[in-house]
C-alpha cells in the first residue's frame, strides 16, 4: 500500500475507531486520580500537595507495571495477527502474574519507605500526613496492575468496549465513595485525606474483578482467554514475556522518573509550588491519555499486521496515528494557553499557586506536541517488539539532557518551578524526533526483513 492522502484516511478511520475505547478506558483510570486531586483541594494546600508527593512515589512503580503490562497486548495482537489463541493465552495468564507480583512489592516497598519520609526533604507539614495515605494507595496497586494485563488483552483482541465501561463503573465508584469518606456523607466515616485513598483501592478492586468476570463469560474471547487460571506458571513463557516488558517498563520509567525527580526538586522549593505543579501535571496527563490511547492502537495494529506479514499497511498506519496525534493536540494546546486561569481554578483557589499553575499550563501546551509524537512512535515500535533501544533513547533524552538543563534553569538561573517543566519539554523533544526516525526507517518495506519473528509460547488446554 503506497503512503497516500487516501491511504491515510482510510487507516485512520480504523486506527480511530479502535483508538476511541482505548483513549476512553485510559482517560477513565486517570479520572480516578484527577476526582482525588479535584476533592482534595477542597481540604486545603497541604492535603493536596500530600496528594501530589504521595502519587510521584506510586507513579514509578505504577508506570513499570504499565510497561510490564504492555507485553500482553505486543504479544497477545502478534498470536491474533497469527491465529493463536494458544499463545495469547498464556500471555494473559502470565502477564497477571507478574503485574499482581509488581503490585504486592510495591506495597512492600512502601512499608519500607515509610519511616524515611524526611529524607525526601518536603515541607513538614506534607511529610506529617503522607505515610498511611502511601501506604493504602500502594496496596491500590494490586487491583491496578491486574488489571492493566487483562485491559490490554482485551484491548488486543480488539474488545475494547466492555473494559471500557468497566473501568467507567470504577471512576463513578471512586467519586461517590470520595464524596462519601473524605467528607463523612451518607452515614460513612469522616476520613479526611486517607479516604481519598481507601476509596481508590476499592474502586480499583471492584474494576479488576468486573474485568476477569467479564472475560470469563464473554462467548467471543472463550477460545483466547486462559482456562486455568491458576496454573503454574511456564517459565519459558514468563522470560518471553519479560523479555519484552522490561525494556518497554524501562521506557516509560526513564520518563516517568524525570518527572518524579522534577517532582522532587519542586517540592524542595515550597508547599504552594508542589500543589501549583500537581495541578499542572494532572491537566496534562490527563491530556496525554489520548496520545497514549492512540499509541495503544498503534502497538495493536501494527504488532497484527506483523504478525500477517501484512507489511505495507504499516507506514499508513503510522502516519494516520501521527496526524491525529497532532491534530488534537492543536485543540488541547490552544485550550491550555487560552484557559489556563480557568483550568487552574477548577482546583484550586490559592492565588499563589493559581498564577504558578497557570504558567505552567502555557509550557504544557508547548511540550505537549513532543509528548504526543514520542509515545505514539514508541507505540508503534513496540508492535514490531522494537523496545531495547528506545529504552536506551527515553534515558538519555531525560536523565542526561532534561533533570540536569531542568535543575540548571530552576535552581541557578532562578527560573523555578517553570524551569524545571522547561528542561523535560527539552527531553521530550528529543525523544520525539529520535522514535519517530526510528520507527520510520523500520517500516519500510526493505527494512521489514531485518525484523527478527517471535516464535509463539504455546499453552497446554
Amino acid at each position: 500500500m503506497s503512503l497516500s492522502v487516501s491511504s491515510i484516511l482510510d487507516q485512520s478511520r480504523t486506527t480511530i475507531r479502535l483508538a476511541i475505547p482505548l483513549i476512553i478506558g485510559q482517560l477513565g483510570q486517570m479520572l480516578i486520580s484527577l476526582s482525588d486531586t479535584l476533592m482534595l483541594g477542597r481540604l486545603g494546600v497541604t492535603p493536596l500537595a500530600a496528594c501530589s508527593f504521595a502519587n510521584t512515589l506510586i507513579y514509578l512503580p505504577m508506570m513499570f507495571g504499565i510497561g510490564m503490562s504492555m507485553a500482553v497486548s505486543i504479544r497477545v495482537s502478534q498470536a491474533r495477527g497469527a491465529n493463536d489463541p494458544a499463545a495469547a493465552r498464556a500471555a494473559l495468564r502470565h502477564g497477571l502474574y507478574v503485574t499482581l507480583t509488581l503490585g504486592v512489592l510495591t506495597v512492600l516497598a512502601a512499608l519500607a519507605i515509610r519511616p524515611f519520609m524526611g529524607i525526601f526533604q518536603q515541607d513538614p507539614q506534607v511529610i506529617a500526613i503522607v505515610p498511611n495515605f502511601l501506604l493504602i494507595l500502594a496496596a491500590s496497586m494490586i487491583p491496578a496492575m491486574g488489571s492493566m494485563a487483562v485491559k490490554n488483552h482485551s484491548d488486543a483482541m480488539n474488545r475494547p468496549w466492555p473494559v471500557f465501561w468497566i473501568s467507567i463503573g470504577a471512576v463513578a465508584l471512586n467519586l461517590l465513595l470520595n464524596w462519601m469518606l473524605i467528607f463523612g456523607k451518607l452515614g460513612a466515616p469522616r476520613m479526611g485525606f486517607e479516604g481519598s485513598a481507601v476509596a481508590t483501592l476499592i474502586a480499583r478492586t471492584a474494576s479488576l474483578v468486573g474485568m476477569i468476570w467479564w472475560c470469563r463469560q464473554d462467548a467471543a474471547l472463550k477460545e483466547w482467554v486462559p482456562i486455568r487460571w491458576l496454573r503454574a506458571p511456564d517459565w519459558a513463557a514468563m522470560r518471553d514475556l519479560l523479555r519484552t516488558g522490561f525494556p518497554a517498563s524501562m521506557q516509560l520509567l526513564a520518563e516517568v522518573s524525570a518527572f518524579v525527580a522534577a517532582t522532587f526538586i519542586i517540592g524542595h522549593m515550597g508547599k504552594e509550588q508542589l500543589a501549583s505543579h500537581q495541578v499542572a501535571i494532572q491537566c496534562a496527563a490527563t491530556i496525554f491519555m489520548i496520545p497514549l490511547g492512540i499509541s495503544m492502537a498503534l502497538t495493536v495494529r501494527i504488532g497484527e499486521a506483523f504478525g500477517a506479514k501484512n507489511h505495507a499497511v504499516m507506514r499508513p498506519i503510522l502516519a494516520s496515528g501521527w496526524a491525529m496525534g497532532v491534530s488534537f493536540t492543536l485543540i488541547s494546546a490552544t485550550a491550555f494557553i487560552c484557559f489556563n486561569h480557568q483550568l487552574a481554578r477548577l482546583f484550586i483557589d490559592d492565588p499563589q499557586v493559581l498564577e504558578m499553575a497557570a504558567s505552567l499550563l502555557i509550557v504544557a501546551a508547548a511540550f505537549q506536541f513532543c509528548d504526543a509524537l514520542q509515545i505514539i512512535s514508541a507505540g508503534g515500535l513496540r508492535g514490531l517488539d522494537d523496545v531495547h533501544t528506545p529504552a536506551w533513547i527515553a534515558f538519555w533524552a531525560y536523565w542526561v539532557l532534561s533533570i540536569p538543563l531542568g535543575w540548571v534553569l530552576a535552581v541557578k538561573l532562578h527560573w523555578g518551578v517553570t524551569g524545571m517543566w522547561w528542561g523535560i519539554t527539552a527531553g521530550l523533544t528529543m525523544t520525539a524526533i529520535l522514535l519517530g526516525r526510528r520507527i520510520w526507517k523500520k517500516t519500510a518495506l526493505e527494512n521489514i526483513a531485518e525484523i527478527p519473528e517471535r516464535a509463539g509460547i504455546l499453552e497446554e488446554s
